[in-house]
């Protein structure tokens, strides 16, 4: 059975995303309950090809890792217990849309110590808030996310412009150019500023110094072992999805470090404040560093789960 939502953003979310209104499904079967909230800009099948999906081969890893949330929430349900228990999620960056003062402002007085910024719509207005965001808050971390909208030299030449002390706060830049070996290789050597993989994460992305996992699409323990076999960090990112989707990469975030004491960096789990707030955000609480964990058995959100209207998919 499914659930339709709509998630409406407070402004764009990246740098090749125009929407501002996020269409996506809750997901019930037997019991258990998932998420399938689709980018096709960053690849997945539309919506409607997501559904036909499910309802068939089951093909695609969005849906595969779905139905994945939907039996280990049912499970848990069945026992009646939350997933979360003798769990502990990482804490999270802030995530901004926009370079914009205030937004830093509350997010360091939420108690954030890192911000993931969403670059490239305009490198050079974007550099020089860097230079004054490192001016202003020196004790920040930044961490940008380009979307691969660079080439590999632009990006060596943004990095390079910024000033010694803005460079020297940047954690690690995520996909500022499509993914090679060799470009990526001669980025850091050039830049030294570390480099994450997420839109290609993969056992073979060894020249990225961070892995960026979305349990979304991903599988967290396969990706955990490449990287430590490729000496990476990694960080797990929500999809900037529905609150049942962000709470099951919180879930996996948890689990991991559980599995690998130690490979998990500060997470990427906070994403509900970039969309206007519902019951189900509420349930996350306040935008900070610390994940809310929802109250219930299973991810939680027992009583807002049993109120929606629930449709059997054919």
């Amino acid at each position: 059975m499914i659930s339709r939502y709509r998630l409406k953003a407070r402004g764009l979310l990246n740098s090749i995303s125009r929407r501002r209104e996020f269409d996506g499904v809750l997901i019930q079967i037997d019991g258990g309950f998932g998420c399938i909230h689709p980018w096709p800009e960053l690849g997945d099948p539309p919506l409607a090809k997501c559904l036909a999906d499910l309802a068939g081969a089951r093909r695609w890893p969005i849906v595969r890792r779905a139905i994945r949330c939907v039996e280990l929430d049912r499970v848990a349900r069945v026992f009646d217990h939350s997933l979360f228990e003798d769990m502990e999620v990482p804490e999270s960056h802030a995530t901004l849309a926009k370079g914009n003062v205030a937004d830093v402002a509350l997010a360091v007085e939420g108690g954030f110590s890192t911000v993931k910024l969403k670059t490239g719509r305009d490198p050079a207005a974007e550099a020089k808030f860097l230079d004054e965001m490192a001016s202003e808050f020196p004790l920040l971390r930044w961490r940008l996310d380009f979307n691969e909208s660079l080439t590999p030299e632009t990006a060596a030449e943004f990095l390079l412009g910024l000033a010694e002390k803005t460079r020297a706060a940047i954690e690690f830049v995520e996909d500022p150019c499509p993914y090679s070996d060799s470009a990526w290789t001669g980025l850091h050597r050039a830049t030294r500023v570390k480099l994450a993989v997420d839109r290609e994460a993969a056992p073979l992305s060894a020249a990225a110094q961070v892995m960026v996992i979305k349990p979304a699409i991903d599988e967290p323990f396969l990706l955990g072992e490449a990287a430590i076999r490729n000496q990476q960090r990694v960080v797990l990112t929500s999809y900037m999805d529905h609150p049942v989707g962000q709470t099951f990469a919180a879930w996996e975030a948890a689990r991991l470090e559980l599995q690998f004491p130690g490979l998990v960096g500060q997470c990427g789990l906070q994403t509900h404040h970039l969309f206007e707030p519902d019951a189900f955000s509420e349930m996350l609480g306040p935008w900070s560093p610390v994940f809310q964990i929802p109250a219930g058995k299973g991810l939680g959100f027992d009583d807002l789960l049993d109120a929606l209207p629930w449709t059997r998919l054919y």
